[in-house]
C-alpha cells in the first residue's frame, strides 16, 4: 500500500500586511507571515519567554539541511526511503519545517511559530511523491524513540467508510499512532485535500486523522471562509488553521532563477505550487507548533490534555468570522474552530481544570489494542471523549460456563457490549456484528451486563460513548465473574 503526500495547490497572490504580535517578529520576511497574526501566535507574551525545549517530528519529504533558516534547528534526522534526510526533492517537508521551527532570531527570512522547537526529521516520501506505509510506520516509532513530544503528519491516505475498496485503513498505522500516544506523544495530521481524494470537497478526513488520539486540522482562508479543497468531517476534523497564501522555506535546489531570487530559498521564489501555497498540509504545522508552545510552558501535559486545550480554546467559526456555511458550535468544516494560541495559553495559565489523564489508554479496539483486566473482580475509572476517544475496550478471560457481570456508572450516554473471542474490531468497516454476544441494559444511572460464556476464551468488553458531549465523560466500570 502507498500513500501520497497532500501537496499544496496554487492560489492567487495576496498583499499581506505585517503581523501585529505582542512581541515583534523582526525577521525580514515577517510581513508575509499573515498566519502568525491569525493564530495569535505570540500574543500571550510581552517578550520572548524562556520555554522548555520540545522535540517536534516532521515526518515528510525531508528538509534542505543547508537552509539558512533551518540550520541548527535539527537534533536528529533519518531517511526511511533511501538517500539523505537532508535532501528534499519535493520541498514539502522543508515548507512544513519552516512554519514550525525556522530560526526566529537570526535576522534571515521568516520566524517559525514554535521558537522552542527542536526538529526531528524523518524522510518517508520517495522521489515520485509516494510514501511506503512501512516507512511512515517506522518513522513514527523512530520519532517516539528519539524523544518527540509532538509529531506532524502532513500526509495521508483516503478514507471512505462507505466503500472498502477506496478506504486505506491500516492496522500498522493505527498501531504506530497508539504506540506514540502510549509514550505521551501528540500526533497532529492534515485532514486532507480534495484533489488527493475521490471528490472535491470530500466528506471524510483522511487517515491517520480518522484514528483515535490524532488532532485533525483543516484549512481556512484569510477572510475566514472554508476552501473547497479542505476535506470535511463531522467527527475527525478537530481544528482549523490558515491554509491559503502560505509563506515558508523551500529547498535551495527549488529556487527559480530571476531577479531577487538569488540566495532566497523562500516560497515566493519557488515553483508555482509554492508561490502562494495552499492546503491542509500547511494548516497542520501551525497546530503542531502551538502544541509545542503549550508543552514548553508545562512539560507534564499529557497529549489528550494538550489536544483538549487547543480544541476547547478555539475561536468558533461562523458568519461573523467569515465562514458563511459554519453553524454555531463544532462543525464538519472547521471542527471546534480556529486555532487561537493566546486563548489556549491563557486557559493553561489561569489554572483551568484539565481532563484527568486516562491511564488505561490506549485501549481503543479489540485484540492488541484492548486493556487486560486480570484478575477479577476489578473496578476501573476511565474517561471517554466522543470526538477523540469514544471507545474503550477491555479484555477478560472466561472459563467455559463462567458468568460475567459488568456494571458501568457515569455521565453521558455510554453503552456496554461484550464481544466473542477472536473479535478483531468493534468499530469500523471490518466489524462482524455477529461477534457481539451481549448488550448492556440501563438500570437507572447504571448500565448492566450479564453473560454466561458457552466456551472458554478471551472476551472483549466495550464501553462506547454515543452522545455528543462538550467535554470528556468519566465512568466507573465494575467487572466480576462467577466461576462455573
Amino acid at each position: 500500500m502507498s500513500r501520497r503526500v497532500t501537496l499544496a495547490i496554487a492560489a492567487l497572490a495576496l498583499v499581506l500586511p505585517a503581523a501585529s504580535l505582542a512581541f515583534d517578529n523582526n525577521e525580514p520576511l515577517a510581513a508575509k507571515q499573515w498566519y502568525l497574526e491569525q493564530d495569535n501566535a505570540w500574543s500571550f507574551w510581552q517578550a520572548p519567554p524562556r520555554l522548555f525545549p520540545v522535540r517536534v517530528a516532521v515526518i515528510d519529504s525531508g528538509i534542505d539541511g543547508g537552509h539558512p533558516d533551518l540550520m541548527g534547528r535539527v537534533v536528529a534526522a533519518k531517511s526511511f526511503v533511501g538517500g539523505s534526510p537532508y535532501r528534499d526533492i519535493q520541498g514539502h517537508g522543508t515548507f512544513v519545517a519552516g512554519e514550525i521551527a525556522a530560526n526566529p532570531a537570526n535576522g534571515l527570512g521568516i520566524a517559525g511559530l514554535a521558537f522552542n522547537a527542536q526538529l526531528l526529521v524523518a524522510k518517508v516520501v520517495q522521489a515520485d511523491g509516494e510514501i511506503s506505509l512501512e516507512g511512515e510506520v517506522a518513522a513514527i516509532r523512530w520519532a517516539v524513540d528519539q524523544g518527540a513530544r509532538v509529531i506532524n503528519l502532513s500526509l495521508g491516505g483516503v478514507r471512505d467508510p462507505l466503500n472498502a475498496k477506496l478506504d486505506t485503513y491500516s492496522p500498522l498505522e493505527e498501531a504506530a499512532v497508539e504506540y506514540a500516544y502510549s509514550k505521551g506523544v501528540l500526533v497532529v495530521a492534515a485532514v486532507g485535500n480534495g484533489p488527493q481524494s475521490p471528490a472535491t470537497p470530500w466528506r471524510f478526513a483522511h487517515y491517520p486523522v480518522a484514528l483515535p488520539h490524532v488532532i485533525g486540522v483543516s484549512a481556512i482562508r484569510r477572510n475566514g471562509s472554508v476552501p473547497a479543497y479542505s476535506n470535511r468531517d463531522a467527527v475527525y476534523n478537530d481544528l482549523t488553521a490558515p491554509g491559503d497564501a502560505m509563506f515558508s522555506t523551500i529547498p535551495r535546489n527549488l529556487v527559480e532563477k530571476g531577479d531577487g531570487c538569488i540566495d532566497h530559498p523562500y516560497s515566493d521564489c519557488g515553483p508555482f505550487e509554492f508561490r502562494n501555497a495552499i492546503g491542509t498540509s500547511f494548516a497542520a504545522p501551525q497546530v503542531t507548533a502551538a502544541a509545542a508552545l503549550l508543552i514548553g510552558q508545562r512539560p507534564s501535559l499529557r497529549p489528550d490534555q494538550v489536544a483538549w486545550l487547543l480544541e476547547r480554546s478555539a475561536t468558533d467559526a461562523s458568519s461573523l468570522t467569515g465562514c458563511s456555511v459554519c453553524p454555531t458550535g463544532r462543525d464538519l468544516y472547521t471542527g471546534w474552530g480556529m486555532l487561537d494560541i493566546l486563548a489556549a495559553s491563557t486557559m493553561l495559565a489561569d489554572g483551568t481544570e484539565l481532563p484527568p489523564p486516562d491511564r488505561l489508554e490506549p485501549n481503543d479496539d479489540a485484540g492488541p489494542w484492548s486493556h487486560a483486566l486480570p484478575p477479577l473482580p476489578r473496578t476501573v475509572e476511565a474517561s471517554l471523549d466522543y470526538w477523540d476517544d469514544n471507545i474503550d475496550v477491555y479484555r477478560v478471560h472466561l472459563e467455559a460456563h463462567a458468568k460475567l457481570f459488568a456494571r458501568l456508572t457515569g455521565n453521558g450516554t455510554v453503552k456496554l457490549a461484550l464481544w466473542a473471542p477472536g473479535t478483531a474490531h468493534v468499530d469500523g468497516l471490518d466489524v462482524d456484528a455477529s461477534a457481539r454476544v451481549a448488550l448492556g441494559r440501563r438500570a437507572g444511572a447504571q448500565v448492566r451486563l450479564a453473560y454466561r460464556a458457552p466456551a472458554a476464551g478471551v472476551y472483549y468488553l466495550e464501553a462506547k460513548l454515543v452522545s455528543k458531549t462538550q467535554n470528556p465523560v468519566t465512568y466507573r466500570l465494575a467487572v466480576a465473574r462467577a466461576r462455573p
